[in-house]
């Protein structure tokens, strides 16, 4: 049921921070109409099980980079927090709807959750299909071969062999059903390779998890990336002082390399003063051999453009998503 995160739309609307994935401690208190304290009473005595489910306390450079990129953007004057932010997933909020016991908006959701689970378990179908029983495709493709290759086919064939006078009319007619037979089976074929697992598509939920990260974190998810793909002295240097790098190391056959890690919100893009910024760090003060801009979105047309001039490689939400699901960096080989 923590999945059905659209239940709490269905009840009340719930209203997300700019970066479209997160709310505060007081969003989540008047989504439910109780008390900020009461969300916090309830964040303390079940704060394993909402970490879990993606609640998380943003401090010290994690907190300044989301008031930077994410409050800053926020209408009027919002409320700054001090020294840590807690911030609540879509999938939090719903647990929290679960665990709250005097909220009317959270009766409301879990009875919504359970009359979907009762319809789901007591709505009558007409032909249960045991567990190893054939898929409906299987099933539909059986159906039109017995249709057309056992039924229409044969009553041409026989057609044919007493008809003189309509003869001609009947084998194309014959033929024209045997090429639509031929088709449906070409298109059943076709929709099956579109639809089964394929190696090259990229894991699903591999963006949604970085996504779900703080900046800390996501740099020490790409330095895991790395390592795997042969990098050594792996270094996360990320915070205040890391003179405009997240990452420094060595590439697999010895060269030196650093990386800039933004985990900005999808909609956001990367510029080119950004990739400027970078030139000067990577370049000048690391005197790297391979410099990384690895971003959760994507990159301005003039940002790609100074990254391709200057030996950058600009690693967009496209690439990192293949790169996460585990092809390699060409740069890395």
């Amino acid at each position: 049921m923590l999945e059905r995160t659209d239940v709490l739309d269905r009840v009340k609307a719930l209203s997300l921070l700019p970066d479209g994935m997160h709310v505060t401690t007081a969003t989540v208190a008047a989504y439910f109409g109780v008390s900020v304290e009461a969300i916090r009473q309830l964040k303390a005595r079940h704060h394993e099980e909402l970490s879990v489910n993606g609640m998380v306390t943003l401090k010290g450079p994690d907190l300044a980079e989301f008031k930077r990129d994410v409050l800053s953007r926020c209408p009027g004057n919002y409320p700054q927090p001090r020294s840590s932010l807690t911030l609540y997933s879509r999938r939090a909020v719903l647990n929290i709807a679960m665990l709250l016991r005097d909220s009317d908006v959270a009766r409301q959701v879990r009875a919504y959750l359970l009359d979907m689970e009762y319809l789901a378990r007591t709505q009558p179908v007409e032909a249960p299909a045991a567990p190893d029983a054939v898929s409906l495709d299987d099933r539909i493709d059986q159906r039109i071969t017995h249709i057309l290759g056992k039924t229409v086919v044969p009553m041409f064939n026989a057609l044919i062999e007493t008809s003189g006078e309509h003869r001609k009319e009947l084998i194309a007619l014959r033929a024209g059903v045997q090429r639509i037979e031929q088709r449906l089976h070409q298109h059943h074929q076709r929709l099956k390779r579109l639809e089964g697992v394929r190696d090259d598509r990229p894991s699903i939920g591999v963006m949604a998890a970085m996504d779900a990260m703080n900046g800390r974190t996501f740099e020490g998810h790409m330095a895991k990336l790395l390592r795997r793909d042969g990098c050594t002295d792996i270094v996360v240097v990320g915070g205040h002082g890391d003179r405009g790098v997240d990452i420094i190391g060595r590439t697999a056959d010895g060269r030196r390399l650093v990386a800039q890690c933004k985990r900005f919100a999808p909609y956001l893009k990367i510029t080119s003063s950004d990739i400027q910024k970078f030139i000067g760090s990577a370049k000048v003060l690391h005197s790297a051999e391979v410099a990384l801009f690895v971003a959760t979105c994507p990159f301005t047309p003039d940002a790609l453009q100074l990254a391709a001039e200057t030996g950058v490689i600009a690693v967009h939400r496209g690439m990192l998503e293949e790169w996460a699901a585990g092809e390699p960096l060409k740069i890395l080989e």
